[in-house]
Order: C-alpha cells, then structure tokens, then sequence
C-alpha cells in the first residue's frame, strides 16, 4: 500500500484494497456484507490501519473492527484508536456486541503520547462495556502490548495457532498460541485467521445481544448420546445435539466449561469431572470467571459435580491456593442467575457447598442416585469416627475401604442427603435433561435482590 495518499481517488484505492484484515471482516458477517465506517479516515499519510464496520451475524447486529497489518504494521495511531473508539461508542448506544480482531505490532512510537493516551481511552472503553455488551476478541496475527490487555478485557478470547499474544516481546516463550491456552488467556485455539473468526462467530451466537436481552433461542436437536461419566460425554448427552462449544479446554484440566443450548435456549455448562483430578487453583479461576461472564448476561449456569474436592498438597498451600476457592465460591454466590446443579458422582466437603450448596450457591439441586454427598471423603470419615475398627487389621487398606463403602452407603447416599435437605431430589440418567429443562422454565422468572453496593470484593 501507498505511503502516502492525499486525493480522494487514492483513498478510495486504498480503502478498497483487498487485505487478511477485510477478509476476516467477510467472514464474520452474513453473506461476508458489512457496512464501513470512516473508511478514509487517515493517520499522517496512511490511512488509519484499522478497518471498521457494521453487519450482521446470524441476523444479529454487530460492530467489529479488524486491525490491518499492512499499514504500518497495524501500529495504533491517535487516528486509528478514535475509530475503535467510536465503535464502542455505538455499541454502547444501540446495546450491541464487539467483535475486535487484533493483527499489529503495538503503538505507534512516532505518536508518542497521544498513543499511550489512546491505548488508555481504549481500555477505559472496553472496561465500562464489560458485562454490558458481549466482546469478543480474535488473535488473528500480532498482538503486543497494552493491544494484548485490550484483547485480554473482552469476554472470550480465541487465537489463531500461529499467532502471538504478549505483552514482553522477548519473552522465552516458544509456542505463544499453545501457551495462552494452557494459561487461559485465550479460551479458543483455531487452525489459523479464518477459523478464529468462525469460532468467535459461534460463541457470539450463543450470546444475548446485551445484558438487558434475552438469551438466544434456536430451534434443536435432541441428543444423540447417553449419559455418560466423563464431563463431555454427559454436557453433550443433556444438551441439544451439537450445541455444545467447550471453552478453556487446556487450562484448569480437572473442570470443564462449555456453552450450549437447553431446549433450544442457551446455557452455561460447568463439570468437574473431566479428569477425575482434585480441583486446582486454575481450576477454581476458570470456573469462577465462566460463571461471572454467564451472570452478566443472565446465562443459566448448569453444573455437574463429580469431584473428591480441592486439590491439598503442600504446593497447593503454599500458592495460596485458598485465595482461589474463595474465589470460586464468591463467583456462585454472588451471581443471580439460574443456577441448577446436579450431583452425578462424588460430592464432598467445600466442592459441594461451593458448587453445588443450595441457597447461596444453587437454586435447585438434584443428585443421580449413586452420588455420594459427604462432608469429608468416606475414607477419611472412618479414620476418625471408626479409628478403633481398624486396628488390628491385617490388611487395613482393605479394611478401610470396606468401613469406607459402608459409610458412603449409610451415611453419605444421595437418599441421606435429600433426606438431610442437602439436595431438592434424586433423578435417574435418563432424567437429567428433562430436569433441567422444567427447573430453567420454572426459574425463568427469577428476581433476587443484593445488598446496595459498588461492587463486590471478590478475591482474584
């Protein structure tokens, strides 16, 4: 492209160039139409280096802008910021999403601080949007520096593999695509450019326009597959067919999260039996960020407990891991949307009143008839109330489990936990999907009231 343009025949020429950052806009927008924004708007004697637009995505409006690499390596301009400035202006307006697709190497030096002043209003904008209109950021090439935390502030971010997320440009990280996975910045891994847009494009689909609109509603399929034991095999067996998109899946590898849709409507889907592992502080962080994103849009979270708890070791303590259950259980509590869960496994001592507790942290709870509900695991309940049994045993690994076994059938059943209060009923597999179903329609009139606050102090 021309490094200098003046006429308004060169900058149309220039504007209608075909570039990577018009053809991400293409597809993310029905039929790849879209209307643009300050299409001539220049910085110096280039043009902005940002493309911004209007369209639609599955019939929904949107407002998205695509960095452009080839004007200056993308480099964030006073010019370009105002443009994506005034998008979040609009959306802010009209109550309607952001798309943002990243490709530059950072701010214009040669700006100075007029950049450090646009990164700042820029972060200032996407912050006030938070929880207010869904954001959605795609890694589609470069994206360095403070544009990193700005990618970083949208609600889901999703990466091409063979992109780059940073704020340190010589930092010893080799793979940065894979790493901002396993360390949950980014919630989505894609193939390259296009395949990030079309996955930003299917959360954004099950996202309510705004935190005032109605979640989704879509026609279905029922599932195709039976319950099973893992976390995937039973969200995509009580969910519709083929609505199931996990989100975060190399990072906190004990849970899984997922949106979906339930009869037709979305849903958040947390498990925690994905590995059988004990629950870890990266764990407790991803569950407690999906469940606050699912509130702010007023998402019903659904969650499957099947977890012996929190992971307790000396490396777990001395991380302070506790700062992150905290945080988790602050996250269900203080959230006010639908909350239904259903304990399908294992179920013990804080992972249940976190997860799955009812008043604070869920509004109806049920339990498949082999769950084992207990305030300690059973093998550490016998240590200390059957200590006397087992001494003398010849074998006490075997002796432990069998006075194990029994406890869990006498003390720790889900009939013992109904009967306690501790869960509203017991369901069979086949029962699950149906459950759930009358519970959100039941619920759907939910209204609950907080203490009048600024805001929570949530541990993070």
């Amino acid at each position: 492209m021309s490094d200098s343009i003046s006429t308004l025949a060169e900058l149309k020429a220039a504007s209608q160039t075909p570039t990577a950052a018009r053809n991400r806009l293409t597809y993310l927008f029905d039929e790849g139409k879209f209307t643009e924004l300050d299409a001539y708007a220049a910085a110096g004697d280039s043009l902005a280096g940002v493309i911004t637009a209007f369209g639609y995505v599955e019939g929904n409006p949107v407002y998205a802008f695509s960095q452009d690499v080839t004007v200056k390596d993308g480099a964030l301009t006073e010019a370009q910021a105002k443009k994506i400035a005034k998008v979040y202006d609009l959306a802010a307006k009209t109550g309607v999403p952001v798309v943002g697709i990243f490709d530059s190497y950072g701010a214009n030096v040669s700006d100075g601080s007029k950049a450090l002043n646009a990164y700042g209003e820029l972060l200032m904008w996407t912050s006030n949007l938070s929880g207010v209109v869904p954001q959605i950021a795609v890694v589609a090439g470069t994206c360095a520096g403070c544009a990193a935390m700005l990618a970083e502030s949208a609600d889901f971010t999703v990466i091409a593999k063979d992109a780059e997320l940073y704020v340190a440009p010589n930092a010893n990280v080799k793979n940065s695509a894979e790493n901002a996975a396993e360390n949950g910045t980014a919630a989505v891994v894609c193939e390259d450019d296009k395949a990030a847009v079309e996955a930003a494009k299917n959360i954004l689909t099950k996202l309510p326009q705004n935190n005032l609109s109605p979640v989704p509603m879509y026609e279905f399929a029922d599932p195709t597959e039976t319950v099973g034991d893992d976390a995937d095999g039973i969200a995509k067996a009580v969910c519709d067919g083929d609505s199931v998109t996990e989100l975060n899946a190399e990072y906190g590898k004990a849970s899984y999260t997922a949106l979906a849709t339930l009869g037709g409507a979305t849903v958040g889907v947390v498990a925690t039996n994905k590995t059988g592992d004990k629950l870890t502080s990266a764990d407790c962080s991803k569950i407690a960020r999906f469940v606050r994103t699912c509130d702010a849009y007023a998402i019903p979270v659904v969650t499957f407990v099947d977890t012996e708890g929190f992971k307790a070791d000396d490396e777990t303590e001395a991380y302070g891991a506790v700062k992150d259950m905290a945080k988790l259980c602050h996250a269900y509590a203080e959230a006010t949307t639908i909350k239904l869960a259903v304990v399908t496994g294992k179920a013990y001592g804080p992972a249940f009143i976190a997860l799955a507790g009812k008043g604070s942290n869920a509004d109806l709870s049920f339990a498949l008839d082999t769950a084992v509900i207990s305030a300690l695991a059973p093998v550490t309940a016998v240590e200390f109330l059957q200590h006397d049994e087992l001494k003398g045993a010849t074998d006490l690994t075997a002796a432990r489990n069998t006075l194990a076994d029994k406890f869990a059938k006498e003390n720790a059943s889900a009939a013992v936990a109904a009967k306690n209060g501790c869960v509203d009923g017991i369901i069979a597999k086949n029962e699950i999907r149906q459950t759930l179903m009358d519970s959100i329609e039941v619920m759907a009139g939910k209204r609950i009231s907080r203490l009048p606050k600024k805001h929570s102090n949530i541990q993070l």
